[in-house]
Formats: C-alpha cells, sequence, structure tokens
C-alpha cells in the first residue's frame, strides 16, 4: 500500500475575505489561474485513491522561516528581510487583510507524522495544515517584525493597482485533532527573530533578498537565460539531475 501526502499550494490561493476563520475543506472555489491547476491536480489525484493507493491534501498555509532555500517573497520572510537590509517594514494599504501562517519545520514534521499515522484515519482526505491562533492581519506582522528586527520602523504607503485582495482566515481544528502526534512548535514572533538572526549571520543583502531568493525573479531569470523554456521546464535535461544552485543554502538547523 502506498501512502502518499502532498502539499499542493498554499491556501491563500483560495482566498477571499472573510472576518472569522473559515474550514475550507473539502474544497473551495479556486479564483486565480495557479489556484484552478491546483484544484484539478487535487481532484484528480484523489479520483485514484483505493485500497493499495491513499492520497493525503494537506493544504499549508503561507509558510515562513529559514530553509535552505529561502523564500523572500513569503510575507513574513519579506518584511524580515526588509526590516534587515533597509531597517523599514513596507505596508501597502491599511494592513487588515489577514494571512494564516505556518514555520516550513513545522510543515515537514506534520507531513512525517502524517505518514506515520494510520491510514484509516487520513485515507482520501483533505486537511489545512496550520494554526488556527497563527492568522494574522498584515499590521500584526509588520509589528512582530519591528519588534523583532531593532530600530526598524513601519513605513505605509497606499496602495497601488493592482490591489491584493487575498485575504482568509482559517481554521486549522480538524487536523489538529485528527493529528494528534502533531504539535506545532513556531510562532510568527519567535520566526521572525530567528529569520532576523540567520540573516545577520549569512550576511543576505537586500539585493540576495530581490534577486536569488525571490522566486519570481528566479524564474524570470531562468526563462531569460533561456535555461528554462515558457512552461517553466528545463530545456537541458541534464539539469534535471544537476541543476545549477539558484542561491546559497541558508543552514538547515539552528
Amino acid at each position: 500500500m502506498l501512502k502518499l501526502a502532498l502539499d499542493l499550494g498554499p491556501l491563500l490561493l483560495f482566498f477571499f475575505a472573510n472576518a472569522k476563520p473559515a474550514l475550507f475543506e473539502p474544497w473551495i472555489a479556486p479564483l486565480i489561474p495557479d489556484a484552478v491547476a491546483k484544484a484539478n491536480a487535487e481532484e484528480g489525484i484523489a479520483r485514484l485513491a483505493d485500497s493499495c493507493f491513499s492520497p493525503i491534501i494537506l493544504r499549508a498555509a503561507t509558510a515562513y522561516g529559514v530553509s535552505p532555500r529561502l523564500r523572500s517573497d513569503s510575507i513574513l520572510n519579506h518584511f524580515v528581510g526588509r526590516a534587515h537590509t533597509t531597517g523599514r517594514v513596507r505596508i501597502s494599504g491599511d494592513g487588515t487583510t489577514w494571512r494564516p501562517l505556518v514555520h516550513v519545520e513545522d510543515i515537514a514534521y506534520a507531513f512525517a507524522a502524517v505518514l506515520a499515522s494510520p491510514r484509516e484515519a487520513f485515507h482520501g482526505q483533505v486537511f489545512n495544515l496550520g494554526v488556527t491562533n497563527e492568522n494574522y492581519q498584515t499590521m500584526e506582522l509588520a509589528e512582530i517584525v519591528v519588534g523583532a528586527v531593532p530600530g526598524s520602523t513601519i513605513e505605509r504607503v497606499p496602495a497601488s493597482p493592482p490591489v491584493d485582495q487575498a485575504s482568509c482566515r482559517i481554521d486549522f481544528g480538524k487536523l489538529n485533532r485528527t493529528l494528534t502526534t502533531f504539535r506545532p512548535r513556531w510562532n510568527a514572533a519567535f520566526g521572525a527573530k530567528d529569520l532576523y538572526a540567520t540573516l545577520q549571520e549569512v550576511g543576505v543583502t537586500h539585493e540576495d533578498l530581490q534577486t536569488r531568493y525571490n522566486r519570481p525573479a528566479q524564474l524570470r531569470t531562468l526563462v531569460q537565460t533561456g535555461r528554462v523554456d515558457e512552461t517553466f521546464r528545463w530545456r537541458d535535461r541534464a539539469a534535471l539531475v544537476h541543476p545549477e544552485p539558484s542561491a546559497p543554502a541558508l543552514p538547515r538547523e539552528r
């Protein structure tokens, strides 16, 4: 029997504005092309479930925290990176949009715990992966980061088109009730302090955060240099086995 746990993308891809925590299970309406693709993938994989194949869908909240392949375009990482390199956390608009967060290490632990659990408890199910009390408004996140990075301040700027309307609060109770062996170890305040210490230790610069650690920027570079095609597939199949590193790896553990 094959048990497969999948994370097909952050819950924010399936966003809508909501002031109260929403369950979003088993499904919600995808609103952008990336979400439509992931919705189709979930549905297709779920249809393959049988007595020999047990797919489990984990929809993670927005990831943050130190990892070997840091993403600076994730909201809390972005705020900490700007505070570290510019001394400012820039808030566009009124700062009231909601973001559910989960540390990348907690995501890994959740996957391991699910795969080690009895099949009957998880077979063919969809779970939100995160912690209900780790839903934050963007202004709250900015204040957390200012508290973690000495001397940094919040910079308010008017929202410019296209205005980011993504806002959601998520209920993660189903996973926490079902996966009793999983207890998240991180929160945003602890994660922000840890990331700031790592950026200092490694000497990450503003340019690094805008290029090598920024996924959209890195993808554009790979397309412009011809290493991948317009569908983001490697042109040189050897790169599938020995890809060039996109950025120096950050420490795995602190």
